[in-house]
């Protein structure tokens, strides 16, 4: 009990202090301090806080992709605002009137005396004319802020861009009303590291609003800090290539190092110029882009959703091997088709009929596939028992899920579970939902997922997290990204796998052939896949080179046909470009810069 006490008596004591403490500056402050006195007499005190500087983005080489530049907000404190020339002020905003009474209407129902932006990011002409007139415009103010430049026109939605904070995110401490936070991209995923901390400046303004200098000579203020600057895993030198490769085109291309699990590319079309969407007129052009058919705000590379087609074929190799349903040197025949049910076929292309696994995957051969399928199937007692096996597997690749990727925005796709077959077929077997078995039917998958798929090749058996961030100054990269993730396949069955990825490029009937490129040994898979809206869409995985692989690819071509007509050439220029620095197929960059397929739409 006596402790209890003497702890009461010291929490009594500590209270005494802090308050005689508080009597004895506030003494100071109104009897003592004449400085004071003369400001409270003579001047307002005005509170301005501050914007830090957003921190410099540059890409894996130092290259710097997102700068800072100098810019001018209209602030206003609406408790002080009377009456005065409206119409010259509106003329300096750039604002109608409808406008003027609108915001000053919003600002006083956010807060009468906080500070709140009236109009962001004047001409600098302008702004400087309203500072020469602020005796006339009582309640307003200009704060110097720095708004965002761009040295290159590329990987927007890479960047991303600012917005103004929404009610909830002005809740938060850090945030006032009309205060810009990242929206999209690398600006919003590392906001809270880029945006860095506001400080406080403490301004005597004399009666007519004019500045008189800093409270006691700033002795009160505190400096803003300017955010952390980001290192990027992209390369931007690839990105741009790649945009270029992409021009007139819709679809994704993602490049990822396999040994670390870097973005390098990541690149989605059509796109649109990150310039677009800072200053005064990123209102207008987001409005415009958003009307626009072919959807350039939407990020298809980690948001898309598409068949896997043919690629799907190397993962169901790798099932069957793993699950010993298959053996590396069966033969099946194709006679342009497996025949399956009820007089019912699924068709193929023409290529020389007798197949190993290998060989099937060169030449993309749908009955040896089909047959796989069968065959895994046939193991089980039931449909939905094969199939609970075929999904652990499946998932096991990253398909259904978001990557956990550092942009905190993607698609899972969509792998169904068995009762989504059952209530949609009622009864149903393994040739019911056959399409599966070459990478069509209900499984959906984003270009990022597919990317991923081609370092797990790559890396056999294993990928880390796809992310976008190499540096972070002055703080640490997440420890997850540097985990690895294992597949449920064993290293040893990718072995055939590779070697059948390999012939895509060197067998006279292989795939994609004619997307050879001669110094380089690329891993490749050529796929179709099925649009019940228009052409097919072509798509590519590879990576290269076999051994020790420093670059996995994903290339999407909506309505572009054939695999090997688009994606196939695309990804190998790429592949060549990021390894060699340039290109020894000017015929074959010539045709895919120039294809517009827009024309098509």
């Amino acid at each position: 009990m006596r402790q209890l006490q003497g702890r009461q008596q010291i929490v009594k004591g500590i209270f005494l202090s802090v308050i005689l403490i508080l009597l004895i500056k506030l003494f100071y402050i109104q009897i003592i301090d004449s400085q004071y006195k003369k400001s409270a007499k003579n001047n307002a005190i005005r509170f301005e806080v501050q914007q830090a500087a957003r921190g410099l983005i540059y890409d894996r080489n130092k290259k710097l992709i997102v700068s800072n530049i100098a810019s001018y907000d209209l602030m206003v404190i609406p408790r002080e605002v009377k009456s005065m020339d409206t119409l010259s002020l509106c003329n300096l905003a750039e604002i109608t009137k409808e406008e003027f009474i609108r915001k000053l209407k919003e600002t006083k129902s956010y807060s009468d005396y906080k500070e709140s932006v009236f109009s962001k990011q004047l001409n600098t002409e302008n702004a400087h004319k309203i500072q020469e007139l602020l005796n006339t415009f009582n309640g307003f103010y200009i704060r110097v802020n720095t708004t965002r430049d761009y040295p290159v026109d590329i990987a927007a939605h890479v960047i991303g861009y600012l917005g103004e904070v929404g009610k909830e995110k002005a809740k938060e401490k850090y945030y006032t009303k009309g205060d810009l936070a990242g929206r999209t991209g690398i600006e919003s995923s590392y906001e809270t590291s880029l945006r860095g901390h506001k400080g406080m400046k403490l301004i005597l303004v004399d009666s007519k609003n004019r500045p008189q200098g800093s409270l006691n000579n700033g002795k009160h203020d505190s400096l803003a800090i300017h955010g952390a600057n980001i290192t990027t895993t992209l390369d931007i030198d690839l990105q741009e290539y790649g945009e270029l490769l992409m021009q007139n085109k819709i679809g994704a291309i993602v490049a990822i190092q396999p040994n670390s699990g870097e973005i390098l590319t990541l690149i989605t079309a059509p796109n649109y110029n990150p310039n677009d969407m800072k200053g005064r007129s990123r209102s207008a052009n987001y409005t415009a882009m958003s009307l626009d058919k072919n959807k350039p705000l939407f990020n298809r590379a980690l948001k898309g959703t598409y068949p896997p087609a043919s690629p799907l074929k190397l993962v169901n190799s790798l099932i069957a091997l793993q699950e010993e349903s298959l053996n590396k040197n069966n033969i099946y025949l194709c006679n342009m088709g497996f025949e399956f049910g009820n007089n019912r076929k699924m068709g193929c292309h023409e290529h020389p009929s007798a197949v190993n696994l290998k060989t099937a995957i060169a030449m993309s051969c749908n009955s040896y596939f089909c047959n796989v399928w069968e065959n895994f199937y046939s193991d089980y007692n039931t449909v939905q028992e094969g199939y609970a096996v075929w999904k652990e597997h499946i998932e096991s690749f990253g398909f259904g899920n978001y990557l956990n990727n550092d942009f905190k925005l993607g698609t899972k796709g969509f792998v169904p579970n068995a009762d989504y077959f059952d209530k949609y077929y009622k009864r149903w077997k393994s040739s019911t939902i056959l399409s599966m078995s070459i990478g069509q039917g209900e499984l959906l998958v984003s270009p990022i997922q597919m990317a991923n798929l081609s370092v797990i090749l790559a890396n056999r058996g294993y990928y880390y997290i796809p992310h976008i961030i190499k540096e972070i100054e002055n703080d640490t990269i997440p420890f997850k990204f540097k985990q690895k993730h294992y597949s449920s396949i064993a290293a040893k069955h990718f072995t055939t796998v590779i070697d059948g990825m390999e012939l895509v490029f060197n067998l006279k009937d292989g795939t994609a052939i004619e997307s050879k490129v001669e110094g380089i040994t690329i891993c490749g898979k050529t796929g179709t896949a099925e649009n019940p809206h228009g052409e097919d869409h072509s798509i590519f995985i590879a990576f290269a080179p076999k051994e020790n692989p420093e670059i996995a690819i994903a290339v999407y071509v909506e309505n572009g046909g054939w695999g090997s007509t688009w994606a196939a050439p695309i990804a190998t220029l790429m592949i060549e470009k990021y390894l060699k620095g340039d290109t020894d197929y000017p015929n074959r960059e010539r045709r895919m810069i120039n294809g517009n397929l827009l024309r098509l739409q």
